[in-house]
């Protein structure tokens, strides 16, 4: 198999090594000169040149939709993984002849998601709770987090967006968003002028109350869920790794790389049980413009 990674940031860089170490003949589409076995600058002559399989979108949100029109327009026939979110804002896709295009919402991949989704199945979820926080300037450690597309609004940055992760994730265990209310902004003295944090109540498909919210404040990482069944107290803590049901704690040991390795080895071969589908990204970005509009006039924004 061969892939192409366009975009080498800090997770461009990691596709690509984790693309190299599953075995495929990996090639690096970017701008700027990197560090790589095989770059491309130009991605009609990648295309041409290394007829990639497999193409990784790595590139800043804002550069999602431009890259996949050009992969369109050159008539590129293989599987696309786009990483989250899909686009900055609500755009059409362009008409494309792809074998598959999915969203990199890699957390559905975590042994301990995946045992909670298990659980779930059958169950009356009455309600939801999630928080991620994780401090901005310690994120990508060496870099200024000023200068990162975090830090900018126009380039696709902000909490709500690159914290994400917890908008698909309550979908696929949840069910469809229908309503949404949120508060959030930039409130903080960090240097950027995308949010820093978001707030958002609402209703899914499964459940009358969902809560989350997204944080660049917290200085110490968190990542947890709670939720309430007819039948089941249900607490899942990402960072620790346990997952405790009715006072019952199960241990979930799960390397770094674990989450993306399963993603892209679902993509490769086809899998799409659990990869994030196009409409389901779509439907995460909508909810994420929902929690804008919801936040600014104060109101309830339905689907």
């Amino acid at each position: 198999m061969k892939a192409l990674v366009a975009g080498y940031g800090s997770i461009g860089s990691r596709h690509a090594r984790l693309l190299t170490e599953l075995g495929c003949d990996t090639a690096v589409l970017s701008a700027r000169r990197v560090e790589f076995p095989l770059v491309f600058s130009d991605v009609g002559q990648a295309l041409n040149d290394h007829c990639p399989d497999y193409v990784v979108l790595a590139n800043p949100t804002s550069q999602h939709h431009g890259m996949l029109a050009r992969l369109a327009e050159a008539g590129y026939r293989g599987r696309v993984l786009v990483e989250k979110p899909l686009f900055d804002v609500v755009r059409p896709v362009p008409d494309n002849e792809f074998l598959g295009l999915s969203v990199a919402y890699n957390l559905r991949f975590h042994p301990l998601l995946q045992a909670l989704n298990a659980l779930l199945v059958g169950e009356e979820i009455l309600s939801v709770q999630a928080y991620v926080g994780q401090y901005l300037p310690d994120w990508r450690p060496g870099t200024d987090y000023r200068e990162s597309y975090s830090a900018r609004a126009g380039e696709g940055g902000g909490a709500l967006r690159d914290l994400s992760h917890e908008l698909d994730y309550l979908g696929w265990l949840c069910g469809p968003w229908s309503a949404v209310t949120a508060l959030g902004g930039h409130f903080s003295a960090l240097e950027i002028d995308s949010d820093d944090l978001f707030v958002l109540l609402m209703r899914t498909e499964r459940c009358p109350a969902v809560s989350v919210q997204v944080s660049y404040l917290d200085r110490v990482v968190k990542r947890r869920v709670t939720i309430n069944t007819g039948r089941l107290a249900v607490e899942a803590d990402l960072v620790a790794g346990v997952l405790t049901v009715n006072g019952v704690s199960e241990s979930f040991v799960v390397e770094r790389d674990h989450t993306y390795r399963e993603m892209h080895r679902a993509a490769l071969s086809g899998r799409d049980d659990t990869l994030c589908t196009l409409e389901e990204g779509r439907a995460t970005l909508k909810l994420i413009e929902a929690a804008e509009q919801a936040s600014r006039q104060l109101e309830w924004v339905r689907r």
